[in-house]
């Protein structure tokens, strides 16, 4: 029988796996995994007799980073291996002040095929178990040391993969393991109405980021097929609903594709979709993916001066926008360039 993972417990689930020990020694075991120890034996608190029983019946992570690569801009891209022979891909980004981001995934692949996206190009598998989300986090760790943020905004669509998400949200975030504060965790979605209002209900209480691109519906839908299910009205009143329950402001995210997103009209768009909302504007230049395009022509990265354009438009209008700068590209790590290591795996 396969042994059972225990990273994407959560404190109390643990304390009730782990029955009849007592609740402390389900403690010290939560403590040794939120730090990243892959065997029991390296808990050296519990007796000898004690790691060799648990080490019986569980293990401490299931997954395992099976190749790593770092750009000179000091990113680094990890290649996770799954159980099932399927890989994940989570990526470290470093600030100009040194600190450091882990952009962690929540599905094999991606089912909502954006256009300008390398993941859903790639189709779709499954989603992540708690565990797997998890341990992307103690990998990073493992790898680059301290982690100041996290941002959900790997493979796959986080809203649809929520209740799994929350579990490994709950975990890093127990004062008894990494105590990583919720403010520090961003979700990432392409618009899915239902997800963000269930979040808006039953929380966590973290950073929400919608990835709008367009406010064109017709451009948007065909950027975005997420468009067609969730249009661009409900989903503004999804986001009224979700700052009403939370007061948080929102980031809407504009990837900019030259010649396709980057207009006056554009500009115009996402002004009022934004009015009424408390948001950012963050306007990411599309990172090139080979054969990416629509209606026959392939996408091709904005000039400076469709992105000076878009930003002064925007601002002209009393928002606030942020110009993301490229980091990661040199090892296909950037926004929208995940799944492009070998190996891997969507059936």
């Amino acid at each position: 029988m396969d042994k059972q993972s225990i990273s994407g417990y959560t404190l109390p689930e643990l304390t009730e796996l782990l029955k009849p020990l007592p609740a402390f020694r389900a403690k010290q075991v939560f403590k040794w995994i939120s730090r990243g120890v892959t065997t029991f034996n390296a808990m050296t608190d519990l007796s000898q007799e004690l790691r060799q029983d648990l080490g019986e019946r569980f293990l401490v992570q299931e997954t395992a980073i099976s190749e790593t690569v770092t750009d000179s801009d000091g990113t680094v891209k990890l290649q996770i291996s799954l159980q099932d022979g399927a890989k994940i891909e989570a990526v470290i980004l470093v600030d100009g002040e040194g600190r450091k981001t882990a952009c962690i995934s929540t599905q094999v692949g991606c089912p909502m095929a954006c256009a300008f996206c390398k993941t859903g190009s790639l189709g779709f598998l499954r989603n992540l178990t708690s565990a797997e989300i998890t341990e992307q986090l103690y990998h990073c760790r493992t790898v680059s040391g301290e982690i100041a943020n996290i941002v959900i905004m790997g493979m796959g669509e986080p809203l649809l993969n929520l209740d799994n998400l929350r579990r490994a949200m709950s975990i890093w975030s127990d004062p008894a393991g990494l105590g990583m504060s919720r403010r520090r965790i961003t979700i990432s979605t392409s618009g899915i109405i239902a997800g963000i209002r269930d979040l808006a209900d039953q929380g966590p209480e973290v950073r929400l980021a919608v990835s709008l691109t367009t406010a064109d519906p017709a451009l948007r839908e065909l950027l975005m097929p997420v468009t067609r299910a969730n249009p661009l009205p409900e989903l503004k009143e999804a986001l009224r609903y979700f700052q009403s329950k939370q007061n948080k402001r929102i980031t809407l995210e504009a990837v900019l594709l030259g010649g396709v997103n980057t207009r006056k009209e554009d500009a115009l768009a996402i002004a009022g979709f934004a009015k009424g909302l408390d948001v950012i504007i963050n306007l990411i230049p599309w990172n090139p993916v080979a054969g990416m395009g629509i209606k026959g022509k392939d996408f091709i990265e904005p000039t400076d001066r469709e992105i000076d354009r878009m930003v002064s438009l925007l601002e002209d209008r009393g928002l606030t926008v942020t110009r993301r700068y490229r980091k990661g590209r040199g090892v296909s790590g950037a926004c929208g360039q995940l799944g492009s290591l070998e190996g891997f795996k969507v059936d």
